[in-house]
């Protein structure tokens, strides 16, 4: 038999699959300890050990099962080979907006075959209207696959493509863009698109999905709808992330693009808008609006693309103890920008005061965030944040420090003047940052 039929099956564990003339596919039952699990023999990672069999369950969960001298492990049934049919498309009511939906990878990008549970690209629109027939009756979809990666992988370069694909499905007269993207990375994609495309004269949506869809708690499908509604009705013109409001189904939240963070490893809520309202909730698949404050939906808007960016920024966090000579390293190195994730208002440690002055002695400009995730920089409070004022440094208010560092990288993009990157940070072009603080920060998020 071929490896792909014992794929990630090893040693011990491996010896028992073939033992019993099973391979992957194959219907199998696992008798131990006075408890039958039956399922589905489905692939292992690589890196497993060779004491466990995995079975995909009928509810949909994969389990490990331990092999111990009592399990006995039997073949129920052969396996078909996998194979995915796309179903026809449904019928295109000429009357429905129209909305393209660029993958560039991620969980809710995959569509997973129950049986074997292998996982593969999934963004056709025969694949979409399979997986979410709801669509049909939102939206007329144009679906293509740009990229296919996990989120850690895209780089600034992606970005460019992005803004480029974006401006040419826009420039083809759609009504809105969605965006599928891996959720680790999908708010830093968010901000340099936000800085990328100005003008939008429809909205450009960012979704993804926590869970994926071979579990019950999947939230790719509602994620997606909300999202495509968002694209194709909604009366605001950003760049925006749609992700769960809550724990629950009941609502979608759209968040301002350059304001969103990833706030929870694995909550299906993980999303959050931090110092601001989230722009609108998506409820019973109505749009309400939480915000005056948004750019409106123009078809008659002339978009300019601007998707240049520069990998020359770099985002140091501060921490006790510190070697000050990471900052040296930058400056040595060619940087032409670093942020400063400083603790509370805006703080770092006198030690590295010297390498600070000497990168803005470079030329090198040095801006400053909080690490905490709500408030405002304020460095006039303290002696240390006034020290640092008078060394150059830049406060950045109450703006993300991802978001300040794609500001960065798309500002040196377009410009390599240092004046004029200066005004560039210091000017509000996507709803970055505001003027002034809210009371009770925290509780903006909460659509």
């Amino acid at each position: 038999m071929s490896a792909e039929k014992f794929s990630g099956y090893k040693g011990e564990v491996l010896e028992v699959v073939r033992r019993v003339d099973v391979e992957i596919g194959d219907l199998i039952r696992i008798t131990k300890g006075g408890q039958v699990f039956e399922g589905i023999l489905i692939p292992r990672s690589e890196y497993g050990d060779d004491k466990h069999i995995v079975i995909k369950l009928r509810s949909g969960y994969n389990i490990g099962v331990r092999l111990t001298p009592d399990a006995k492990v039997e073949k129920v049934g052969k396996g078909e080979k996998p194979a995915f049919v796309a179903p026809p498309l449904p019928e295109q009511n000429p009357a429905l907006p129209k909305v393209s939906i660029i993958s560039t990878g991620g969980t809710i990008a995959s569509r997973v075959d129950y049986r074997t549970g292998a996982v593969r690209p999934a963004l056709t629109a025969s694949d979409l209207y399979s997986v979410v027939p709801e669509l049909a009756d939102i939206a007329r979809i144009d679906a293509q696959i740009l990229f296919s990666l996990y989120s850690e992988n895209i780089t600034p370069a992606h970005w460019t493509k992005m803004a480029k694909t974006v401006a040419e499905k826009i420039e083809e007269g759609v009504d809105g863009v969605v965006i599928a993207h891996g959720t680790d990375t999908m708010g830093y994609s968010a901000a340099a698109l936000s800085f990328a495309l100005q003008n939008l004269p429809v909205p450009v949506v960012f979704v993804g999905s926590q869970r994926s869809a071979d579990r019950p708690s999947s939230d790719a499908a509602t994620n997606l709808t909300g999202a495509v509604l968002a694209a194709a009705k909604a009366p605001f013109a950003e760049v925006a992330v749609a992700m769960h409001a809550t724990v629950s189904d009941k609502a979608i939240a759209v968040h301002r693009g350059t304001r969103v963070r990833k706030c929870h490893t694995s909550r299906r809520d993980a999303f959050k808008t931090i110092n601001a309202q989230p722009i609108a909730k998506i409820e019973e698949n109505h749009i309400v609006m939480l915000t005056d404050d948004y750019k409106k939906r123009d078809p008659s808007q002339k978009l300019t693309v601007k998707p240049n960016f520069s990998e020359e920024v770099a985002l140091i966090k501060f921490y006790p103890g510190m070697n000050p000579a990471v900052i040296d390293w930058y400056v040595d190195n060619g940087y032409k920008a670093i942020v400063l994730e400083g603790t509370g208002l805006g703080h770092v440690a006198n030690s590295l005061f010297q390498p600070i002055k000497r990168a803005v002695d470079n030329g090198v400009l040095v801006a400053m965030a909080s690490q905490c995730i709500w408030g405002r920089v304020n460095m006039s409070v303290y002696d240390t944040g006034r020290d640092l004022l008078a060394l150059g440094v830049i406060p950045l208010e109450d703006m993300l420090a991802e978001t300040a560092t794609v500001k960065l990288i798309w500002i040196f993009g377009q410009t390599s003047n240092a004046e004029e990157a200066k005004k560039l940070l210091k000017t509000n072009i996507a709803g970055e940052f505001s003027e002034r603080s809210i009371y009770g920060e925290e509780e903006t998020s909460k659509p």
